[in-house]
């Protein structure tokens, strides 16, 4: 009798101890480098915080290069040359406006010039005024004061809407330079957020743009975040453009994954939710990003977009390997939400990245096992 208790005891003791110690296998924590738990990016060729590119969310060598060429001698003209031999239609264009845009705006918060100094982003100047019907130059010019108006005025404040109506005086010169770029219209939809046009302007601008790119998915997030709770929407109202997006994306079309961004765009800001990252809607958006980028062209410039988004949401869920996956793919660039939204975006992708290494090594993952 007395064995039978002890058998017993142990039966009870080892149904206590054994969920304890598999969250304990499976439990993953950032401990300090050099620390000897500690899971080392390095040894997946991953390149070093210090390292990381914040300036685009992927590749670009051409435009790496153009920028480094008139940043060092404020000449516009490689700028020009490249966006002119850039597809009106397509993502790269409206990515280069924006990186182009982003630089003068940044050089000018640096530099803002005096009495002896010449202000930053000047060669952006000297390009409006040497050659003012160009396309290009205008669309650069447009979007610099949008980012010029979120960056240096508070939103609803007089200076705001000053610039932000400059802005959109320059959308409208900007899209008579290339009455078939959708590029423009895109430029003015952070405008109609900004300005807080109503729904039926907000529709006519946006008509604009699928008459001439109907699949633009740069566009789309431009669209879903003035139909966002926080701005002139709804959550269902950003849910339901970023649903109807996904279910008429052609073949091959990374707008399959708006509904990912949709739900990142509503995220609570304190989750009381266990185990919300692994929801139906959670996980339902995240199937149809991981769909949308194994449907895409390897070279599609928005993917690095969706790939840094879903790593995102991967290792909040836990699927480690997932995350891995998509990291090999993007690791070296981070200039892409949900980074972006951090005062340091290296360091914020570089603890995401971390903790991905440290949940795929705790679950028997190993640089050899990883697929690149």
């Amino acid at each position: 009798m007395e064995i039978l208790w002890v058998l017993i005891a142990l039966v009870m003791l080892g149904a206590v101890l054994l969920p304890v110690l598999r969250r304990r296998r499976s439990a993953v924590g950032l401990v300090p480098p050099g620390h000897p738990d500690a899971a080392d990016p390095a040894n997946y060729g991953f390149a070093l915080q210090e390292e990381l590119d914040i300036r685009m969310p992927g590749p670009d060598q051409d435009l790496l290069d153009v920028l480094d060429v008139v940043q060092r001698t404020q000449d516009y003209r490689a700028a020009q040359q490249l966006l002119a031999g850039t597809p009106a239609e397509g993502e790269q264009r409206w990515q280069r406006v924006q990186a182009f845009a982003g630089a003068a705006s940044l050089e000018l918060a640096q530099r803002p010039g005096g009495v002896s100094e010449t202000p930053g982003g000047q060669w952006l100047r000297v390009w409006r005024s040497e050659a003012p019907k160009d396309a290009g130059g205008a669309a650069v010019h447009a979007e610099f004061l949008v980012q010029q108006a979120w960056r240096t005025a508070a939103p609803g404040s007089d200076e705001f809407r000053i610039i932000m109506e400059e802005a959109k005086a320059a959308c409208g010169e900007a899209a008579l330079s290339a009455p078939g770029d959708p590029v423009p219209y895109i430029v003015e939809l952070s405008v109609a957020r900004g300005l807080g046009y109503s729904q039926q302007e907000f529709e006519q601008v946006w008509l604009k743009i699928l008459d001439r790119a109907p699949a633009h998915m740069g566009a789309h997030l431009a669209a879903l975040h003035y139909w966002c709770e926080k701005w002139h929407g709804s959550r269902q109202q950003a849910y339901d453009f970023a649903e109807a997006a996904a279910a008429r994306a052609p073949q091959g079309s990374l707008l399959a994954a708006m509904p990912l961004f949709a739900v990142f765009e509503h995220l609570p800001e304190v989750n009381l939710v266990s185990g919300f990252y692994q929801s139906e809607v959670v996980s339902r958006a995240i199937h149809g990003a991981l769909h949308a980028v194994h449907s895409a062209r390897p070279d599609d410039p928005m993917l690095a977009h969706v790939r840094h988004m879903l790593i995102f949401f991967l290792v909040r869920a836990e699927r480690w390997a997932e995350a891995m996956n998509q990291l090999i793919h993007v690791d070296g660039h981070v200039g892409a939400l949900p980074w972006t939204l951090s005062p340091d975006p290296a360091a914020e992708f570089a603890v995401y990245r971390a903790l991905a290494v440290a949940g795929y090594e705790a679950n028997g993952g190993s640089p050899a096992t990883l697929p690149h």
